[in-house]
C-alpha cells in the first residue's frame, strides 16, 4: 500500500505545494489538509510546511498552533504519528508544545535566504534515518524568525539526551555558519521518541537536481522524505 502524508495549509502558507511535491517524488501520496478542519483520518504522517501562517501576527506560528487541524495533529503526534515541521512548521510545533523552545527574530534582524550547510547530529528519528550521524548536507534556508532559543534546562536536556537533530556548520556554502544566531548552532530538534522533527531549513527545496542547491547536488533533502516513506510503507504493510 502507498503511504499517505498530509500537508497542512494555513492562511499565509507558502511551501505546501513544494512539500506535497517532495512527498510525491519520495513515493508517497500527498494529502491536502486544511487548517480549519479537525479530521486527520486517512494519513500516516503529517508535514507542516513553511510560510507565514496568519501573517506571523502575535508570534510566528502562535495562531496556527491553535487551529483545529493542529489540535488533531498534537493528539496524533502524542499517539506516535510522524510529524515534520519545516521553518514556520517548526515554529508551530514549538508554539503547540510538541517541541521545547521558541524561534525568534534573527540576529541582525534581517531576513536570510541562502543555501546552508548542516550536520546531521541524530538519526534516531524516522525523518533522518536515511542519513548517517555526522553527515553534512546542503539545504536552503529562508527565514526572518529562525533563531532557536530555549530555557537553560531545556537546552541541557536537548544536548544531554541527543535530541539536537541538525546543527548549522561553522563553515557554510556562503562562508559563514550560524547566520540567525541560534543557541548552540541548533537548526533542528526532535522529540524523545523520534517521531516529531522540527527544522528551520527547507528540505523540500532540495529534492531535485534541477532546482536544488548546486553545492549539494540538489537532492540532499530527499532522504528525509524517502526514509519516512520507507518506514511508513513498512508499517502500513506489516
Amino acid at each position: 500500500m502507498t503511504a499517505r502524508i498530509g500537508v497542512i495549509t494555513f492562511p499565509g502558507t507558502l511551501d505546501d505545494v513544494d512539500a506535497a511535491r517532495a512527498v510525491r517524488i519520495a513515493g508517497a501520496e500527498p494529502v491536502p489538509l486544511w487548517h480549519a478542519d479537525s479530521e486527520l483520518s486517512g494519513v500516516d504522517a503529517v508535514v507542516i510546511p513553511g510560510g507565514f501562517s496568519y501573517g506571523d501576527y502575535l508570534r510566528a506560528g502562535a495562531i496556527a498552533a491553535q487551529a483545529p487541524m493542529m489540535r488533531a495533529v498534537v493528539d496524533a503526534a502524542r499517539g506516535g504519528m510522524p510529524v515534520l515541521g519545516i521553518c514556520n512548521g517548526f515554529q508551530v510545533l514549538c508554539e503547540a508544545g510538541l517541541l521545547p523552545g521558541a524561534l525568534v527574530r534573527n540576529a541582525g534582524l534581517k531576513f536570510i535566504c541562502r543555501d546552508q550547510l548542516l550536520r546531521v547530529e541524530s538519526t534516531d528519528t524516522v525523518w533522518l534515518s536515511g542519513y548517517r550521524a555526522g553527515q553534512q548536507i546542503v539545504i536552503p534556508m529562508k527565514n526572518a524568525e529562525g533563531r532557536y532559543v530555549a530555557l537553560p534546562g531545556d537546552l541541557e536536556r536537548l544536548e544531554g539526551e541527543g535530541l539536537v537533530a541538525l546543527r548549522y556548520v561553522g563553515e557554510t556554502v556562503a562562508g559563514q555558519g550560524n547566520w540567525n544566531g541560534s543557541m548552540n548552532d541548533i537548526a533542528g530538534i526532535r522529540s524523545a521518541d523520534g517521531r516529531v522533527l522540527g527544522m528551520m531549513p527547507h528540505p523540500e527545496h532540495a529534492v531535485e537536481e534541477l532546482t536544488g542547491p548546486r553545492a549539494g547536488g540538489g537532492v540532499d533533502g530527499l532522504a528525509m522524505f524517502t526514509a519516512a516513506v520507507a518506514a511508513l510503507t513498512t508499517a502500513v504493510t506489516a
